[in-house]
């Protein structure tokens, strides 16, 4: 009988680790039967809200503009921010086995950042749109032209791509060979990485690092360009300033409903405080439904297109 070498101990320690188990947001089953329930009913108008928001962007003609394309491509981000986690959490209210594989959790971790990340910098692209076609009203055709267009939202895919991998590329080497209890409804890396069989610090302050500072900076960019639009919009009294307003309102109350749970988890992301587990149902589940509910119901455009598409496609079959 030979003894293992360390090499061959770490090794089989890496692989110990096959599964996690995600204890999810309660214990008591009544509540979980409830909680299944009504994020089933919150998914379900998710998917078919920005779902609506995307067909209705593409059908209608007259929405063929800048801020409608970004609004599409938003709802599409929205659409999977509310898949990579949610489905998987409704399950597992109702079975009594909650465990993700190793690969699920980190595919979790991954999209996560990447849909998290490309959403922040379409915010700041959608902001951008704004700042133009408020303060530069003369020049916005030929600034935010199709290929700027599509430009902003590679970036913004791109950055959410290298915003994941940076952190992602560090935590797939990781060690797990002990605890594997996950205190979330799905994996996220400042609670993955503290379940490491190793010294994580560096790994910790990387995580606050890219995830905080990303947040910090994007929520500071909107907030200075909102600023200057908000006060651009004040100057001018007429009915153009008023239909500014209305849609400036819907991206400030996105902006900060999205930004808000997100900077205050990474930047304060390894205490033990229990509210970011709430915080994480707000920005992974109610802010993918909140924006096609804001930017349906308080945009004039968007309710005039529905009810064009609507008499278009239902309206002949009611004439037989």
């Amino acid at each position: 009988y030979h003894m293992p070498t360390t090499k061959q101990m770490e090794k089989q320690n890496h692989s110990m680790v096959s599964e996690f188990i995600l204890l999810g947001l309660t214990e008591f089953r009544e509540l979980q039967l409830c909680l299944f329930l009504f994020f089933s009913i919150i998914y379900v108008v998710t998917v078919l809200g920005n779902l609506m928001i995307i067909f209705v962007v593409k059908l209608d003609p007259q929405l063929h503009s800048p801020m409608y394309f970004l609004l599409a491509n938003l709802s599409f981000i929205d659409m999977s921010l509310a898949s990579f986690a949610t489905p998987k959490m409704i399950c597992n209210l109702i079975s009594e086995y909650k465990a993700i594989s190793y690969k699920g959790c980190m595919a979790q971790m991954f999209f996560l950042h990447l849909l998290g990340g490309s959403e922040m910098m379409l915010l700041v692209a959608m902001a951008i749109d704004r700042f133009i076609a408020i303060c530069k009203p003369l020049h916005y055709k030929n600034i935010m032209n199709h290929h700027v267009c599509i430009g902003l939202a590679l970036f913004s895919w791109t950055t959410g791509f290298v915003h994941t991998m940076s952190q992602m590329v560090f935590t797939v080497t990781l060690p797990f060979c002990g605890p594997n209890v996950v205190d979330s409804f799905f994996c996220d890396l400042p609670r993955v990485i503290r379940l490491a069989c190793t010294d994580t610090y560096i790994l910790e302050l990387l995580v606050i690092a890219f995830s905080g500072l990303l947040a910090l900076f994007c929520f500071t960019v909107l907030f200075i360009s909102y600023s200057i639009i908000l006060i651009t919009v004040r100057r001018r009294s007429s009915t153009r300033s008023s239909k500014a307003l209305s849609t400036l309102s819907a991206h400030i109350t996105v902006v900060v409903l999205f930004f808000g749970p997100c900077i205050f988890i990474y930047i304060w992301p390894f205490s033990k405080i229990s509210i970011d587990k709430i915080l994480s149902v707000f920005y992974t589940i109610f802010t993918p439904l909140l924006n096609p509910i804001i930017y349906t119901f308080r945009n004039k455009d968007m309710r005039k297109a529905i009810r064009k598409i609507k008499k278009k496609h239902v309206s002949p079959r009611s004439t037989f």
